[in-house]
């Protein structure tokens, strides 16, 4: 019998399988064990594409709609909206439930058997502070997997799944400290590990603590792009009235992966050019319509994106904006980042900090620090995170793998009888 684990991922998602073989991930595109969090809906209707073929697809300027970061919608009130796909209005709860079937179909055919039986993976806390809005997301979630074909769905933390992998490698027991920072959210738990552990059949008194925040990656794009391109689209440009700027809304949602696509509005183009008319500063709103009626939002945010990227290679970086003016390009540098993102920062050591205390654990008596979520990586949250546990040894986690895996595990031990 095959068990399942899904990692439905703000950037990326995974699934994990545990059988007599063990547990790991399987390949959902291509040799690929992750799929891009990313749909791209031809106009004229048809078949959906997944994943990198979806943004390739996009960035080919095929004509379609691309839509990523799907997963931020659960929580808000967006997922109980439509929006239009070719000549069609689609629930986005529909959206996410075809992404999710997807992946199943995937999954399947690379271990060749149904999958009926899901441990899902989620966020500490869907919603900050909101106790109702966490359940009703949870809730949502449940309903869109088994629209996706599962018959059962249970769910685990995402930190937790991540110490249950890190748990399968350990020889002595431990206290760890584990920091999951995804596309989406950030999720912290303190968790008591070891090889007598894995068996027991309640693990609930080893959970010492467990605090999340809807904080990720993609914020950091939003940051690092507000303090870079959005001004030379024109955030901040001075209007003809005296002291008035360019309304800020506009570069908010460019910035904002799940809500470019609601500017393509003819409505908000028509608002934009009265901006524009209004304007002491009409180059810098040109560029603006540019990227709105030639549909380049995403395909700005992927340049971003790269750019967050690659300063952990070369500081600084340029971002190359051709697509919207020939010659023009935007350098940034570490310090840039880390400026735009200084707020966050310290709600991520807020975070943890937090979670510790929480734990009752001293941070000197914490063993390990396991890092994962493809935002870890990034030099100011993971000096963040290591700071609050100085004497840890600091334990590097598969970037996008270890939850899906550990999912699966749990799943192993739920479904198994």
């Amino acid at each position: 019998m095959t068990f399942c684990g899904l990692d439905f991922g703000t950037s990326n998602s995974t699934l994990g399988i545990a059988d007599p073989r063990g547990a790991r991930l399987v390949p959902l595109e291509g040799a690929a064990t992750t799929l891009p969090s990313a749909m791209w809906f031809d106009m004229a209707g048809g078949t959906p594409l997944f994943g990198r073929s979806a943004i390739e697809s996009y960035v080919d300027r095929l004509d379609g709609r691309l839509m990523r970061s799907i997963k931020s919608m659960l929580g808000t009130s967006l997922i109980e909206e439509d929006t239009w796909i070719g000549r069609e209005r689609i629930g986005f709860k529909q959206v996410i439930a075809i992404f999710l079937a997807e992946m199943k179909a995937r999954a399947e055919v690379a271990c060749g058997h149904a999958l009926e039986h899901v441990v899902h993976g989620r966020p500490v806390h869907f919603v900050d502070d909101d106790a109702a809005g966490d359940r009703a997301a949870e809730d949502t979630l449940r309903g869109i997997a088994r629209e996706a074909g599962f018959a059962e769905v249970s769910f685990e933390y995402e930190p937790i799944a991540a110490a249950r992998t890190y748990e399968a490698g350990l020889e002595r027991e431990e206290m760890a400290l584990i920091v999951d920072i995804g596309g989406g959210t950030s999720d912290v738990s303190v968790v008591r590990l070891g090889p007598a552990r894995r068996a027991l059949a309640d693990r609930s008194g080893d959970i010492l603590s467990n605090d999340g925040i809807r904080l990720g990656g993609t914020d950091v794009d939003r940051l690092f792009s507000l303090a870079t391109v959005m001004p030379v689209l024109g955030l901040g440009s001075r209007m003809r009235r005296p002291g008035a700027v360019a309304p800020s809304r506009y570069f908010h949602m460019l910035a904002t992966w799940s809500r470019i696509n609601a500017l393509y509005a003819p409505k908000v183009v028509a608002e934009v050019r009265d901006v524009r008319r209004e304007s002491r500063e009409p180059e810098k709103i040109d560029r603006l319509l540019r990227v709105l009626e030639g549909n380049l939002g995403h395909s700005l945010a992927l340049k971003i994106e790269a750019a967050k990227i690659a300063l952990g290679r070369r500081d600084p970086t340029e971002i190359d904006l051709r697509l919207v003016e020939l010659g023009l390009a935007v350098s940034a540098g570490r310090a840039v980042l880390d400026s735009a993102i200084k707020d966050a920062v310290g709600r991520i050591s807020a975070l943890i900090r937090r979670c510790i205390q929480a734990s009752g654990m001293a941070p000197d008596r914490l063993d390990a620090v396991f890092l994962t979520g493809g935002s870890a990586q990034l030099p100011a949250f993971r000096a963040a995170a290591l700071a609050e546990a100085p004497a840890a040894r600091v334990v590097e986690g598969d970037t996008f793998g270890a939850v899906g895996v550990g999912l699966a595990i749990e799943a192993r031990r739920r479904y198994g009888g």
